[in-house]
């Protein structure tokens, strides 16, 4: 199988890589500065070239709070952007993987969102990946959408390297304790993922790590792993007020027979550092 994977230089893009090669499949990774997914010209170009059974698109605007003040920025990369993708894949009889986030929803609920929930976003980011979703599935019926959630992996910014780096900074940090949601292992995702658009389950999926947590929990878990000795304080939402708003429970749960389960976010965790440990040893 053919797999074009875009924004391939990205958190997400190096693991989907890793996994589809591991899987057989050939892979046409293309980083940003080879594909801008915005340029619909190029977008077709590539995709004639190459002529791939699927495309995976982890090309995103992912900066959560800055898309609070260039709303138009993210919609034209979450939206616009992947429109065109999938329109380009469809032209050359390709599927379309689409990640979304657990973003699209308000936070209301209390028990875990499943695929046919009403997406309800209280952010630019939000709206602008639930456009992504209808836009893509428009596009082309050949469709994976995929929410997942709290992203954390290697060659990205993420929540645990933050948390490690302050930790090894301060005595103590301060963390939301009032936002709950399911921490995602990025290898995880992209070996599900991987698996996924081998097939024909087209519509949304909902994949996540296993478990579900605060970001406070997730803090003291980070140093507990990483034997960082650092005090963890809980704070709500309000005291560390952010621009963007974030959902307060955004775990995500899935109503299919054959739900895809990933492995609980502590597993991931403990993957994560011991492989960050392994690439920091000296040669």
């Amino acid at each position: 199988m053919n797999v074009l994977i875009t924004g391939a230089g990205g958190m997400l893009g190096r693991d989907m890589i890793a996994a589809c090669r591991a899987r057989g499949h050939e892979v046409v990774p293309l980083a940003r500065s080879e594909l801008d997914i915005c340029d619909s010209v190029a977008a077709d170009a590539a995709l004639t070239s190459q002529r791939p059974d699927a495309v995976i698109n982890c090309a995103a605007f992912t900066d959560v709070d800055g898309a609070e003040d260039d709303e138009a920025g993210a919609m034209r990369i979450n939206d616009e952007g992947a429109a065109q993708l999938a329109a380009a894949a469809q032209r050359v009889g390709a599927k379309i993987l689409q990640p979304s986030s657990d973003y699209v929803f308000d936070g209301s609920a209390r028990v875990p969102y499943v695929e046919s929930d009403m997406p309800l976003p209280i952010s630019a980011y939000g709206r602008s990946k639930q456009a992504g979703e209808t836009s893509v599935a428009v596009a082309n019926p050949h469709h994976f959408i995929v929410r997942a959630s709290w992203l954390f992996g290697h060659g990205g910014k993420n929540f645990v390297e933050t948390m490690l780096r302050l930790g090894g900074e301060q005595p103590e940090v301060l963390v939301v304790s009032d936002q709950i949601g399911c921490p995602t292992y990025t290898r995880h995702l992209a070996e599900a993922l991987a698996a996924l658009v081998e097939g024909e389950e087209f519509g949304i999926h909902h994949v996540a790590g296993g478990g579900q947590c605060s970001w406070y929990e997730f803090a003291q878990e980070i140093f507990d792993q990483a034997g960082v000795e650092c005090r963890v304080m809980a704070g709500t939402t309000e005291m560390l007020a952010r621009k963007a708003p974030r959902p307060a429970y955004s775990v995500l749960g899935s109503e299919r027979l054959e739900p895809i389960a990933l492995p609980n976010w502590r597993r991931g965790l403990a993957e994560y550092l011991a492989e960050r440990q392994v690439a920091e040893a000296p040669a």
